[in-house]
């Protein structure tokens, strides 16, 4: 293969998009202006082909590896490894900036539109509340806990703390599952039973628990759970 010096200058990246727009590249050919430069015999296009077809040709699973692993492709050294990462982490910032500001849960999807971009790249379990007010608006989010790749435990009187302190009407429970199975736990049915009890208890609706698991998740309320 031709380094890409050497292709025509229709076919560059660099030029294409200068020419088209950056809409009209591939992921791969995008990572690949980022890097710079490629091996012989092998253009950076050929590089970053190779490394997202190793990552499902997913930018949000290519951002949860690490360095190291990144730096065992032939032509990836350490400065490389780090722009690929860093170019996934601003993709996933730019969903983060993409969320309207006054945001409205009116669906189990508008939950998992909120946190996809916080919980999608995560090594350890998280587990956050999403405080909602009486027009079903979003009023903030609280991180409760953060813990291993087994779990993380939550305080329910943390939890309501949060919630009565950012006089919340309605809350939605979420954390991760990084082992990538949604199915929720004896644990998690537990939790979910004990803070829908602890909530009713003070006149707060607990609208769903939402279990992240990679591209998937699951919902208690669509479910028929809560």
């Amino acid at each position: 293969m031709k380094a890409i010096k050497n292709w025509a200058p229709e076919d560059r990246p660099r030029e294409r998009l200068l020419a088209n727009g950056a809409g009209t590249l591939s992921k791969a050919e995008l990572l690949a202006i980022l890097i710079g430069s490629g091996v012989p015999g092998k253009s950076a296009v050929d590089i970053m082909r190779t490394i997202l077809a190793d990552y499902g040709d997913s930018l949000m699973m290519l951002g949860k590896a690490s360095v190291q692993e990144l730096m065992r492709y032939e032509g990836i050294g350490e400065a490389k490894a780090v722009t690929i990462i860093a170019a996934c982490q601003l993709a996933n910032q730019r969903l983060k900036e993409a969320l309207p500001k006054k945001m409205h849960i009116t669906s189990t999807m508008d939950t998992v539109e909120y946190f996809r971009p916080i919980m999608q790249d995560l090594q350890i379990e998280e587990c956050h509340l999403l405080l909602l007010d009486q027009g079903m608006a979003v009023k903030g989010s609280a991180l409760l806990s953060r813990g291993g790749i087994a779990g993380a435990s939550v305080d329910v009187r943390c939890l309501l703390r949060h919630a009565i302190l950012g006089q919340a009407v309605s809350v939605v429970l979420c954390h991760n599952h990084p082992s990538g199975r949604k199915q929720p736990s004896r644990d998690d049915d537990n939790l979910t039973r004990k803070v829908n009890e602890a909530c009713n208890a003070v006149g707060i609706r607990l609208i769903d628990h939402v279990i992240f698991a990679g591209d998937e998740y699951y919902s208690y309320h669509e479910n028929g759970k809560i």
